[in-house]
């Protein structure tokens, strides 16, 4: 298998009436700031101060800024896709939420991920035998359906045929992603593998499908940006908590890797 790369353009797709909650970070962080003020009284004024200097930074951009540039490495813009005459593109998932109507919904990235998929399953069909997507994403959040279940109608409604998707909804995390994808590649044969996700998740999710022996060519959907000024915005909060929960992941895989668990 020859592995392509592609320079892909961030999908422009309006906001839904929804926001992105937060994972664990932040809140821990947090969290860790308000212990030690607690357990060490001498120093809890410059303590009480760097907690709001640090979350201030956070969200006015400023910090939020370079942890991006570490998620998101600008060596990922490359080549235009190239299609085999057996092309699966692997669209990974992103989680689930509920809009205002209560309706199960994927997160505005994650329409992103599945616009890039459509269009390049269109431009696939156009030279290759068969094209396929795989749709990876199980139900870690818990909620009414899995993400590739969600998922399916909007590829649907993207002109992508049924009898061309690949459903792949037991898996809870990018690791996960990997391995079962990898388990269903094994049923099949592709000359060309090509994964979509975020700019921000790319770097770990290549990591964890080269685990498992795959290169498949990088295609991003999308990137974040931080939005740097001096009034705090959530979105940077969003998206500092996404960059640091992608290094942490990344440090995580290397520190499995030397210890034997992966």
């Amino acid at each position: 298998m020859q592995p392509l790369r592609r320079d892909s353009k961030p999908v422009d797709l309006s906001r839904k009436s929804y926001v992105t909650p937060f994972k664990l970070i932040l809140f821990t962080l947090l969290a860790l700031f308000f212990a030690a003020i607690v357990l060490w009284k001498r120093a809890r004024r410059p303590l009480a101060v760097g907690a709001i200097a640090v979350f201030w930074l956070l969200a006015a951009g400023w910090l939020t800024a370079p942890l991006l540039d570490l998620a998101q490495p600008r060596e990922q813009t490359a080549m235009p896709a190239r299609f085999a005459p057996r092309t699966a593109i692997i669209l990974l998932g992103g989680g689930t939420l509920y809009d205002r109507d209560h309706v199960l919904v994927p997160p505005h990235d994650v329409l992103a991920r599945i616009a890039v998929s459509a269009q390049n399953y269109a431009a696939c069909k156009r030279s290759a035998t068969t094209c396929q997507v795989i749709v990876s994403g199980g139900n870690p959040q818990r909620h009414g359906a899995t993400e590739a279940d969600t998922y399916l109608p909007y590829l649907l409604r993207d002109q992508v045929p049924r009898a061309d998707i690949v459903l792949e909804n037991a898996s809870r995390t990018t690791y996960e992603n990997a391995r079962n994808v990898s388990a269903i590649l094994n049923r099949s044969r592709y000359d060309t593998l090509i994964l979509v996700t975020s700019a921000y998740q790319m770097p770990r999710a290549l990591l964890d499908f080269q685990h498992f022996g795959l290169e498949p060519q990088p295609m991003i959907s999308n990137a974040r940006r931080a939005q740097l000024g001096v009034l705090p915005r959530y979105d940077n909060l969003v998206s500092a908590e996404t960059a640091l929960h992608e290094l942490v992941g990344i440090a995580q895989f290397y520190v499995y890797r030397a210890i034997g668990w992966f």
